[in-house]
């Protein structure tokens, strides 16, 4: 089983997603946090691959999870046993935003 860590960015935008999909149908944002959480579970357990993510970031070790029924990904850096999660990135807003995430 691998460590898995949230930075707070992070963390803050998966609650921002989940607001803004509970204002539009009560219940989503509910859905939203279950995606995400079991996304979570699947990386702490290995059972789910890392895409690498497109140009400098992908070459600079970023790698992502799609989840599922929302187009968001979970930004990823591997250091040693843990995985750390530098964002939770809309696939089409503000692409490459989190970038400068990538340096500790």
């Amino acid at each position: 089983m691998r460590t898995v860590r949230i930075l707070g960015d992070a963390a803050e935008e998966a609650i921002e997603a989940a607001a803004w999909y509970e204002q539009q149908r009560p219940g989503l944002g509910t859905d939203f946090f279950s995606a995400f959480d079991a996304a979570v579970d699947l990386l702490e357990q290995q059972l789910v691959p890392l895409t690498r993510c497109p140009g400098r970031a992908g070459a600079a070790g970023a790698r992502r999870v799609i989840l599922k029924r929302f187009p968001y990904d979970i930004v990823i850096v591997e250091h040693a046993a843990e995985l750390i999660v530098i964002a939770v990135a809309h696939q089409s807003r503000r692409p490459g935003y989190w970038r400068e995430r990538l340096s500790p």
